[in-house]
């Protein structure tokens, strides 16, 4: 008979190595095999319904697709983390692929997003677009425009920049335009409901403050859950799936949530996770 020894050697060392990683903050959000910690909503489709496949996992990707679609038709979805977040680093990686689906609206090409502080996806009604959330956009180049990625858009919430509150419903970072199907790396810095902060290759692009509901941009949602003026302090995550492929390749988070308190361990653990 064999000696178990080798086996339950290894399961210790795993265990020593899981909990030497999860002290370390990060998460893997997305596993690289399946969608278990995930839920879909799909606009015109009930929750948890993954129309046509749109989401999936194939070569370790999370991939987002639409040849199951005959037509868009504005079926805007969002696949949402299982449990909310309140202070955070998210580290996204993703690339635009192949051509937009058939019906597509036009500003929706090569366009997807990292939704914070969204509601939660068992609230939102069977034809509600997009989440009330505040949207970390993520564009990809055309190959002709200056196309800035990591931008803010604000479907149902509202947000102060530079001092003063910013009602329209986007507006652009300073990153420099990715065209073509290369892999890009966008973080976004969460702190409840003080400040938020886009970063692409180690600069903030894009910083604004007091997430908030209010404003429009958003349809067909429940007014219960769209209390004006409540500031966000924390929410689910979603990814987006907006008519055009794309695909993450990491969806990783920092929970910062245990130094949010004290100003200098937050700092200090910034200053070490931003470097990585």
């Amino acid at each position: 008979m064999k000696s178990k020894l080798p086996t339950l050697l290894f399961f210790i060392v795993a265990s020593i190595s899981f909990n030497a990683s999860a002290q370390k903050g990060w998460i893997n959000l997305f596993n690289g095999k399946d969608l278990k910690d995930w839920n879909v909503k799909i606009s015109k489709h009930d929750y948890k319904d993954n129309y046509a496949n749109t989401f999936r996992v194939e070569n370790g990707l999370m991939k987002v697709s639409y040849d199951g679609y005959t037509e868009f038709d504005k079926q805007y979805g969002h696949i949402f983390y299982k449990k909310p977040f309140s202070s955070y680093l998210l580290k996204v990686t993703y690339r635009f692929v192949g051509d937009q689906a058939k019906g597509g609206e036009g500003w929706a090409t090569r366009n997807s997003g990292a939704m914070l502080h969204c509601q939660d996806p068992a609230t939102m009604l069977k034809d509600q677009d997009f989440p009330i959330s505040v949207e970390a956009q993520i564009l990809g180049g055309d190959g002709e425009h200056e196309r800035h990625t990591s931008n803010v858009c604000t479907p149902g919430t509202l947000i102060n920049y530079k001092g003063e509150l910013f009602t329209p419903h986007c507006l652009d970072s300073k990153s420099k335009t990715y065209a073509g199907d290369q892999w890009v790396t966008a973080e976004f810095l969460v702190l409840g409901d003080s400040v938020i902060k886009h970063i692409i290759a180690g600069e903030v692009v894009l910083e604004y403050t007091k997430p908030q509901i209010g404003g429009g941009s958003v349809s067909n949602f429940d007014p219960k859950v769209k209390v004006d003026g409540t500031l966000l302090k924390s929410g689910y995550i979603s990814l987006q799936s907006e008519s055009h492929p794309i695909e993450f390749k990491t969806v990783q988070l920092f929970d910062l949530a245990p130094y949010a308190k004290d100003k200098s361990k937050l700092d200090k653990v910034l200053d070490r996770i931003l470097k990585e």
